[in-house]
């Protein structure tokens, strides 16, 4: 009877195959195609592209202050009737009923001067008065060029502290998002083993399901005909009922995989019935330590942030120091102006017209407060150079150890691939050996389990090989494979 047995039995198994095969057609997608996607479509790409735009205007903000300003304003008009207090010629002081209507407009062009911290303006400027009731008339006042200046002395001259900061800030800005996209890469990788890992699982508890239903019937037989002890058969059911849970959990398992992985997507309703493409060609790349942490410090946000820091640390220094002590401003202007009573006389032979104004501030006691507020600022500045100094060297040992990891995920996924494969030829042996009786329930049953764990296991390390592949990208914005620095662009004016 043996020999009938075994074709018997893979024919049943055969037929499981196919069966289990003829399933609804499912779109397949690789690791690369839904990381493109959640890059592309996902909020968090959204978002990080939201960060990065408002950066970018942040910094033309910066830019403009630097420019020449042109502006107009104006009153159009200002009307005014009420009783005010009027000094007369003599001296005295009236009440008078009194309206008027108050119309002026000024064309100004002002630049600022980032090493000096001052200001320059061009103006020009027209102003007309019409009173009303029984003094009623009408006069023009007009300056057609005025040029003036505005220079602060000895003071914290904030100008030129932005422009050392803020190009850092938005060169900050720039390599973050490059970060955070490749740090999406990371975060879909995780949810895309979880998804892979479940489908995995599911035709394992599938195809398990179907062996131990097929094993299980045999068994039937053979207890009928006396060849096995009802022991036996009760392992061999008990079996056959575990494989159908298993089944129904690993279907629970692809629903909330696949679901958090749509959100994570956008909720994507083109992603239907999807089925995940297993990772084959891992890169034959090698990475060592120096390179990686050279580039990472050309290529990261992190070590342009540390410099940013210190550089704010220095200019809140400079700034308590500057408003502490003697602060002056001068300003000063020249021009021309000319009154008329009509429009037409207004702008002939007009008078010059020059100001000029020093301003001074000197504390004399303020009970120790400006020496508190700049040894605070010492100090905060003391504790930055120290902090950043130690994230530096964080941040070298994380990207040391993060290389370190590469080499060893590599090792274990071959290992584990090599492993995988023996176990599943070893099951498939112990399988054929217990329909011809060469082994018991126990011992095919230890086989179906050391494949199984074998299985995870890969994943496992295909998993952890990926995303620390991914992880050291985004450590260090480098594309080992091409050998280019990983960099996706300014914002498009």
């Amino acid at each position: 009877m043996k020999k009938y047995l075994v074709p018997y039995t893979l024919c049943c198994l055969l037929l499981s195959s196919v069966v289990y095969g003829q399933t609804e057609k499912k779109q397949k997608y690789s690791l690369q195609e839904i990381i493109t996607i959640s890059k592309k479509q996902s909020p968090i790409s959204l978002q990080a592209i939201n960060r990065k735009e408002n950066f970018y205007w942040r910094y033309r903000t910066f830019l403009s202050d630097y420019k020449p300003q042109l502006s107009l304003s104006g009153n159009l008009p200002n009307y005014n009737k009420s009783i005010e207090r009027i000094t007369l010629d003599d001296g005295s002081d009236v009440f008078i009923d009194r309206g008027l209507v108050n119309t002026d407009v000024n064309l100004s062009l002002r630049q600022k001067i980032g090493f000096t911290g001052g200001e320059v303006f061009l103006s020009s400027e027209l102003a007309r008065i019409d009173l009303l009731g029984n003094n009623n008339g009408t006069s023009f006042l007009s300056t057609p060029v005025s040029i003036g200046f505005s220079q602060p002395l000895f003071g914290y001259n904030e100008l030129k502290w932005n422009k050392k900061i803020e190009p850092l800030r938005y060169s900050e800005s720039q390599k973050a998002y490059s970060e955070e996209m490749e740090g999406i890469a990371v975060q879909t990788t995780d949810l895309f083993f979880d998804l892979l890992v479940a489908q995995i699982t599911l035709k394992i508890s599938e195809l398990n399901q179907a062996n131990n239903d097929t094993i299980y019937k045999i068994g039937q037989g053979r207890y009928n005909v006396g060849k096995i002890a009802e022991n036996e058969l009760l392992q061999l059911q008990l079996a056959s009922m575990e494989s159908d849970q298993r089944v129904t959990q690993a279907k629970m398992d692809i629903e909330t995989s696949e679901l958090r992985l749509k959100i994570f997507l956008g909720n994507n309703e083109g992603l239907k019935n999807i089925e995940l493409i297993e990772p084959l060609n891992v890169p034959e790349i090698e990475i060592d330590e120096e390179t990686a942490l050279a580039e990472a410090k050309k290529n990261r946000a992190k070590f342009v942030q540390f410099k940013r820091q210190k550089l704010e640390a220095e200019r809140d220094v400079a700034q308590a120091r500057g408003n502490s002590g003697l602060n002056v401003n001068i300003t000063g202007s020249y021009g021309f102006t000319r009154n008329a009573p009509d429009f037409t006389n207004v702008y002939q032979n007009p008078q010059n017209q020059q100001r000029l104004r020093i301003g001074f501030q000197i504390p004399i006691l303020d009970w120790g407060r400006q020496k508190a507020m700049i040894q605070t600022s010492v100090a905060n500045n003391k504790l930055v150079q120290s902090t950043v100094s130690q994230e530096e060297l964080n941040f070298e040992q994380e990207i040391i150890l993060k290389v370190k990891q590469f080499k060893i995920f590599r090792s274990r996924l071959i290992l584990a691939r090599r492993a995988d494969e023996i176990a599943q030829r070893r099951y498939t042996v112990a399988q054929k050996r217990y329909l011809i009786s060469k082994i018991n329930i126990t011992d095919l049953n230890i086989a179906l389990q050391d494949k199984d764990r074998a299985k995870r296991d890969y994943l496992e390390a295909l998993r952890g090989f990926w995303k620390n592949y991914h992880e050291i990208r985004q450590l260090t914005l480098y594309d080992f494979e091409r050998k280019e620095v990983i960099y996706y662009g300014d914002v498009k004016n």
